[in-house]
């Protein structure tokens, strides 16, 4: 009964209507429908292709990242989403198909791997809050005696990829990341752009502070240069809506990959990621996004977005111009739609 009064409405004589939004779209795809109780509701593909046909009329898209100078080039008319199913069915709608940097959604796969390889001692490096502060904040930094809040913030990725570094060099510690990636995308082209990581490294001057401080409470205990150098190159793996929505589905499907039945993390631990995606995966805008959307979600200066809808779908979506907190404009209104329209969000309908 929750998801028929979702889909449905009453009229002033009291009767129930299909709800105008979903009346529109029933409109215009009359034969890509589905049932949802008594009433129509259209299917996910339908959806996802009007989501992306009417946002991508907006002219107020946000700003592209100016201070990484490769990300500065990226034209904002970029907008693109995919959408995998737990049976496989893959969705797709504008430019899904165009590599882009992935910048800070790859701090998702170096907290997998982070704890994989340490397990909860690496909470004794990061911890598990909210910053209520700029992704590159060096404040709480300094008031916290150099533990960073989360392992999303830019110290606390810093941190994960300082962990990782431990007996390896970093170049090891580098394929090690890419293979992740290409293992849970399932597509061996995914690389890391060499432009975007110089680019990083010749302007991550706050990074490098950062950096710098940690190592002084010995939060860090590899050399910086050594840190950094793996950080700024992991945030410029370079992936499409479709390869990073695939590369999700771990954390979607309670850390198994559906359809090989290969597990790559305990279902346990995909819900504990979750829960920081929810709560931290988008720096100071994750209680927006958290109210609007609903949905465990990592952002990325480079406009991407990978979202998880636990049980039902890997979501990834790229639109390049940001709002002020770092977050793709596009990107959150077209998840903040999708969850709306599949009933998606974790707090019910």
């Amino acid at each position: 009964m929750a998801g028929l009064r979702a889909c449905t409405r009453r009229d002033g004589r009291g009767k129930k209507q299909l709800r105008p939004s979903l009346r529109r779209i029933w409109a215009q795809h009359p034969v890509k429908a589905k049932k949802c109780g008594d009433h129509v509701l259209p299917k996910l593909e339908t959806v996802v292709k009007d989501i992306v046909e009417r946002l991508g009329a907006r002219e107020d898209r946000g700003t592209v990242a100016s201070y990484i100078p490769e990300l500065a080039k990226v034209s904002p008319a970029h907008f693109g989403m995919a959408v995998v199913t737990a049976d496989g069915e893959m969705v797709v709608a504008g430019d899904a198909d165009v590599p882009f940097s992935i910048q800070s959604v790859s701090k998702v796969f170096t907290l997998t791997l982070a704890l994989g390889k340490v397990g909860d001692q690496l909470w004794n490096k990061v911890g598990r809050e909210p910053s209520g502060n700029p992704f590159n904040s060096i404040v709480q930094l300094e008031n916290e005696k150099g533990k960073p809040r989360n392992p999303f913030i830019n110290a606390g990725a810093i941190a994960v990829t300082d962990v990782l570094l431990a007996g390896h060099q970093p170049r090891e510690v580098l394929g090690e990341i890419l293979r992740f990636c290409r293992f849970v995308a399932e597509d061996d082209s995914v690389i890391i752009d060499e432009h975007v990581a110089r680019s990083e490294k010749t302007t991550g001057f706050l990074n490098t502070a950062l950096a710098n401080y940690m190592k002084a409470f010995k939060v860090l205990e590899n050399p910086v240069e050594h840190a950094l150098g793996v950080y700024f190159h992991h945030c410029a793996i370079s992936m499409t809506c479709r390869q990073l929505a695939m590369a999700g589905r771990y954390l979607a499907f309670s850390g198994k990959l559906p359809g090989r039945g290969v597990s790559v993390i305990s279902a346990e631990r995909a819900r504990r990621i979750n829960a920081l995606m929810l709560t931290c995966g988008h720096y100071d805008g994750s209680g927006d996004f958290a109210f609007r959307v609903g949905l465990p979600g990592k952002s990325g200066v480079g406009g991407g977005i990978l979202v998880v809808a636990p049980g039902k779908a890997s979501i990834a979506v790229w639109s390049p111009g940001l709002n002020p907190h770092g977050n793709s404009v596009l990107g959150s209104l077209a998840l903040e739609h999708l969850a709306k329209s599949m009933h998606w969000s974790v707090f019910g309908d």
